[in-house]
């Protein structure tokens, strides 16, 4: 089993087409799938049906599909821990940053990766977090910032930062029942009555209202499902509805002030930010030194706007 042989498999794997993985690896396609087919030979296993739309993966190719992902990782590793040896971080960097904070953080995040690792590679994926909960065990994702992470002895979490949920309303938003406008503060049993606009579940802010809501025998009214939360704050903008979020989502705004926040109580929805990574999976001197760099560009960005 060469390691030519895994590259080849794991990408024609990943992309679904021999002539997208060659395409990939800049290698002509027939030498492409005589690897693929030598690995499955050596194997003694079909790990790929072909078809005329591409490739589908076999049970044992999925197999093969994880460890292969281990694999050519761990080689990652080794090379990279060989170049710090020379006294330079390098080699790659893939991190997860969930929708709500991708537009706050990745020019800053970038940025600072760009002067503090010169010759190191930053990859940044925007996703929900059960999809990257999945990347970081298939080795896709290095690391990840997920509100809310459910515990897992294959993952290492580390607290970034608490938000509490606050109730959004659109300034043009008509008084609720009676007439009667919303205080300051509202509970969140009356939060129960009010025509919510939230994302779909697995979304992390929308487990935690379910969950609080619960604990006090209510349901949520929501009126509209949207897995966009700039698309949920333009339709409150636009009083269809209310939304339960964290303050600095209305910063993607240009005119923050067409909003009114209301803070919620009895419970509060505390929501905690936390860097996420596999703790079976050898992180290199980059990637350690990759870790406290979004710490800290994370922090800073939400200290700067709370």
């Amino acid at each position: 089993m060469e390691l030519k042989q895994i590259e080849s498999f794991v990408r024609v794997a990943e992309l679904g087409s021999f002539t997208k993985a060659a395409q990939a690896l800049n290698i002509p396609q027939p030498l492409l799938s005589r690897h693929v087919r030598q690995l499955e030979v050596e194997l003694h296993q079909n790990l790929l049906i072909r078809n005329g739309r591409g490739v589908t993966v076999t049970e044992a190719g999925l197999v093969m599909l994880e460890h292969g992902r281990g694999i050519l990782h761990q080689v990652a590793v080794a090379q990279e821990e060989l170049g710090s040896v020379r006294g330079a971080l390098a080699g790659r960097v893939s991190i997860g940053l969930p929708p709500s904070l991708s537009k706050l953080v990745t020019v800053p995040l970038t940025l600072a990766f760009r002067a503090a690792f010169p010759h190191a590679q930053l990859s940044l994926t925007e996703g929900f977090s059960v999809l990257m909960m999945e990347s970081l065990r298939a080795g896709r994702l290095d690391m990840a910032v997920l509100y809310n992470p459910q515990p897992s002895p294959d993952l290492e979490m580390r607290v970034l930062h608490e938000d509490t949920l606050v109730l959004i309303a659109g300034k043009k938003s008509p008084p609720t029942s009676g007439n009667t406008p919303l205080k300051a503060v509202v509970q969140m049993a009356d939060v129960a009555k009010l025509a919510l606009i939230a994302p779909s579940r697995p979304n992390a802010f929308r487990l935690l209202i379910d969950t609080e809501m619960m604990r006090l025998n209510c349901k949520p009214n929501i009126v509209l499902e949207i897995d966009g939360l700039n698309a949920i704050l333009e339709l409150v903008k636009e009083s269809l509805g209310y939304a339960l979020l964290p303050a600095y989502t209305l910063s993607n705004f240009a005119k923050p002030e067409d909003f009114a926040t209301h803070r919620v109580e009895k419970p509060k929805l505390i929501s905690q930010l936390m860097l996420v990574w596999s703790a079976r999976r050898p992180m290199t001197a980059t990637h350690k030194a990759s870790m406290q760099l979004t710490h800290d560009v994370v922090s800073q960005a939400l200290l700067a706007i709370s």
